[in-house]
């Protein structure tokens, strides 16, 4: 008797609503998912840089967190080959994401000056690159010739060229190398964001042709993943190969910037590459 009143006096216990605390993948600290959002997906206690969407950069780089103009937005992504699952797998990121790719492109202000700014999302199918994506860039390209911006891409695609587009999809490395052809001809400049993961097709065209390359801390780039790699030569890879401060000591790299002072770091670079004003 004296144990049950003991008992029905203890207070209930509370239940932590699923999705409020958040696990580093890096140190294992439980955060506060509101906290760590405000803080651009990066931990505060050992700074890992958490995989970000399109969202979380527009909110990170322009001014007003939005695009003044989009640039092909409405495009979308076919099934040329007729490739299983293609069709149902290209909904779903949709549906998933909100995107109709996994590229968006604008025109927008970073600290008052106006430039083209190019994203990827890595949820939409991995970030892959199809004939949608790649014609996306091309577009941005000629946008920021015709406006006289320059252009800046951010892109966290992992999945490379996209296989379920085969040819077509390869095709968008020489497109998108055309594209950084235009802005050179014209002068205007482009910086290649590169952030985790950027690998495939798209690591070998053109995010690694920028007047600067600047990656995130701990971002897996490059062509072939270290696994792949480990396996065709059989030899055991260097600690950080193809993480970006690897890169960086090859000097396949100009800089390695964290996210929080990302901005701040493009204003700089675009007033030293005489951007005034919203032109070049």
């Amino acid at each position: 008797m004296l144990f049950k009143k003991k008992k029905e006096l203890e207070p209930p216990k509370r239940e932590i609503p699923e999705g409020l605390f958040v696990k580093c993948t890096n140190c294992g600290e439980m955060l506060y998912k509101a906290v760590l959002e405000k803080n651009f997906l990066v931990c505060p206690k050992c700074n890992y840089h958490f995989r970000a969407n399109v969202e979380v950069y527009k909110a990170l780089l322009l001014d007003d967190g939005g695009f003044s103009e989009t640039i092909a937005s409405q495009l979308e992504s076919d099934d040329p080959l007729d490739f299983p699952e293609y069709k149902a797998k290209l909904k779903q990121a949709q549906a998933s994401t909100g995107l109709r790719e996994a590229a968006i492109a604008g025109v927008g202000t970073i600290g008052g000056l106006e430039v083209v700014l190019f994203l990827t999302d890595f949820r939409f199918l991995g970030g892959s690159m199809g004939s949608v994506y790649g014609e996306i860039f091309f577009r941005a390209c000629e946008t920021a010739r015709d406006r006289n911006l320059p252009l800046i891409s951010v892109t966290s695609s992992g999945g490379g060229a996209r296989m379920h587009e085969g040819i077509f999809s390869l095709m968008q490395m020489v497109k998108t190398t055309m594209g950084v052809e235009i802005l050179n001809e014209r002068g205007l400049p482009f910086i290649s964001v590169v952030c985790d993961p950027t690998m495939g097709g798209v690591m070998a065209s053109f995010a690694s042709l920028g007047d600067l390359n600047i990656a995130e801390p701990g971002a897996l780039l490059g062509f072939a993943g270290p696994r792949v790699i480990e396996q065709t030569i059989k030899q055991t890879l260097p600690p950080g190969f193809q993480r970006s401060e690897f890169l960086m000591q090859k000097g396949f790299l100009d800089m390695v910037v964290p996210r929080r002072e990302m901005k701040d770091t493009l204003i700089k670079l675009l007033d030293y590459l005489g951007v005034k004003h919203g032109r070049s």
